[in-house]
């Protein structure tokens, strides 16, 4: 089996890497992590990647005067580890867009609700503003607008009415931790790929599993 080389970006607790890192460490998982990359030296996750063994790499993003100049710094990095996809994990900055698209359909990214709803900061005070019944996560491939490229993977989770942001948050993190190897499992495989805008998967069982419920596993009507 042909592993492929990946890097994961990170600035903060990197409970995402550490997840990814598990599932990268048995043979069978087509996603090997290689690389670490923070732009906070401080960053808790980091502690995951230095007791896996895993090369990290601390890019300070205020060290560099324009954004471009810090995604060449990073994109250097990715390229010197040989890194074939890569991973934002509570990666708390802005890629350029000239960045974005060096790495086009090789750049992924977990956000903490069901997009399209919820882009951007603050989601789960937001959602529980809103009165929404059900949240979740998504895995998405990048693409240069912000929490717009096409999901690959997504999981819904129950919204209780006891919930604050803290217990929602919790059990939609529980939720990420499931969610990001299966869907970086689907890239690596070439299971899933970014053509014309649109996440293009290759058979229904990939769809199936796009569709992920801790709960529910139903056919894809779109298959």
């Amino acid at each position: 089996m042909s592993r492929v080389r990946t890097a994961v970006l990170i600035s903060g607790r990197g409970s995402n890497l550490k997840a990814l890192i598990e599932a990268g460490e048995n043979p069978s998982f087509p996603a090997p992590i290689v690389l670490v990359i923070s732009n906070a030296a401080e960053a808790p996750g980091l502690n995951y990647a230095a007791a896996a063994g895993i090369p990290v790499k601390i890019i300070p993003h205020g060290e560099f005067e324009r954004r471009d100049q810090f995604d060449a710094a990073v994109d250097e990095e990715l390229r010197s580890a040989k890194t074939e996809i890569v991973c934002l994990a509570g990666f708390m900055r802005l890629l350029t867009d000239e960045f974005v698209q060096k790495w086009h359909g090789r750049l992924i990214n977990i956000h903490p609700s069901l997009l399209p709803s919820f882009k951007g900061v603050r989601v789960h005070e937001r959602a529980l503003a809103a009165g929404v019944r059900i949240s979740g996560c998504t895995v998405h491939f990048v693409t240069p607008e912000m929490d717009s490229g096409p999901p690959i993977a997504q999981a819904a989770v129950p919204v209780h009415t006891e919930d604050d942001p803290d217990t929602l948050g919790a059990r939609v993190l529980a939720a990420e931790h499931r969610l990001y190897p299966l869907a970086l499992r689907m890239v690596a495989e070439g299971r899933v790929r970014l053509e014309g805008g649109k996440a293009v998967f290759s058979d229904c069982s990939s769809m199936d599993e796009m569709l992920i419920n801790p709960r529910i596993s139903r056919r894809s009507p779109l298959c």
